[in-house]
């Protein structure tokens, strides 16, 4: 069988490559991929930034996929074949502090899926019973295939932030997590809009308009201006930055009220700033990781609800025959979330 790998340590380097047939063990399922989605830390490998150093090359990328079980291992009892799973992507170790206390997405040893070990960019993989979600009938398997990042997004307003009906959002960045955030906090009845910058004039920003939300080009539009028009002068409830940009944590502070919330969402590296302005208006710092089951199972509900326009959202004119060219996409900012048909491999 075939899969998509990360095979040279720089840019690039995502090749079709062979591999065996995996065999599940005792505790494993054999999952046949049907659908899976490109996600940020997939272009970072692509770019092969310095968090993706640690991979063993050549490894099958990509974690956010749904599919059908084709074979349980001996001491399997949770799923059968046919059922159709997602992962759960952060395999946690079970055994640490943060497994023991119900927070196995900061668990101390993790696994990701498409950086530790092979991926869902092939037909088939192995994958631990204990990490595999049921999708109900209800969600097609293209639409289950964006659960993993819906869930991280779930995390973080549902989980993780104060967004209540009425409260007005930001939502920094306009990439796959910041469209999702800002259709939770939507579904959560914020007033939501969203930010991004020039790059993301072409393709996401008008995105995010034909989701239904107000935009803000920061590249263009006096920002200071806007807040005041939209917010009365006050500043916005919580901004949850997406961005992935050191310049995120800086502007949300700019944009957030006093006694408002930041919820970090993208990694942003690192950054200088004053903080004792957020301590002098008491505004709540709080950061999101992955994604835990209950998140899971908030996404998939939101899905089948239609809250998540998976429609709208999905983009599937890319294939994995031809990977280079949704990369490239995808980092252009020409693109926001492909989805690809893993069965045509």
């Amino acid at each position: 069988m075939r899969g998509l790998a990360k095979t040279e340590r720089t840019e690039g380097y995502v090749e079709l490559i062979e591999r065996e047939r995996p065999t599940p063990a005792s505790d494993e399922v054999l999952v046949e991929v049907e659908y899976a989605g490109m996600c940020g830390s997939d272009a970072g490998i692509y770019k092969f930034k310095a968090p993706f150093e640690r991979m063993n090359l050549p490894t099958v990328i990509g974690h956010e996929y749904s599919g059908r079980v084709a074979e349980v291992g001996a001491d399997v009892t949770a799923f059968s074949p046919g059922d159709r799973v997602v992962e759960r992507p952060i395999r946690p170790c079970g055994d640490c502090y943060q497994c023991q206390i119900g927070e196995e997405n900061v668990c101390q040893h993790t696994e990701l899926t498409g950086i530790d070990h092979d991926g869902a960019y092939e037909e088939l993989i192995a994958v631990p019973e204990h990490v595999l979600h049921p999708v109900p009938d209800g969600v097609s398997a293209k639409h289950a295939a964006i659960v993993e990042p819906t869930a991280i997004a779930t995390r973080a307003v549902i989980e993780n932030s104060r967004v209540s009906p009425g409260d007005r959002v930001l939502v920094e960045g306009p990439g796959p997590i910041g469209l999702l955030c800002a259709q939770v906090a939507d579904a959560q009845g914020g007033d939501v809009v969203i930010s991004g910058v020039g790059r993301d004039s072409k393709y996401r920003l008008p995105l995010a308009r034909e989701l239904g939300f107000e935009t803000l080009n920061v590249a263009e539009t006096d920002v200071a201006s806007h807040r005041d028009r939209l917010t009365d002068g006050i500043g916005y409830d919580v901004v949850l930055d997406t961005t992935g940009h050191p310049s995120g944590l800086t502007t949300a502070a700019d944009e957030t009220r006093k006694g408002g919330q930041i919820v970090l969402v993208g990694q942003t590296g690192e950054t200088t700033m004053p903080y004792s302005p957020l301590v002098r208006a008491e505004v709540d710092l709080q950061c999101s990781y992955g994604a835990t089951y209950e998140d899971f199972e908030r996404g998939l509900r939101l899905i089948q609800s239609g809250d998540i326009d998976c429609e709208t959202f999905i983009d599937d004119r890319f294939s994995l025959l031809d990977a280079d060219g949704a990369f490239e996409a995808f980092l252009a900012g020409e693109t926001c979330k492909p989805v690809f048909d893993v069965l045509e491999l």
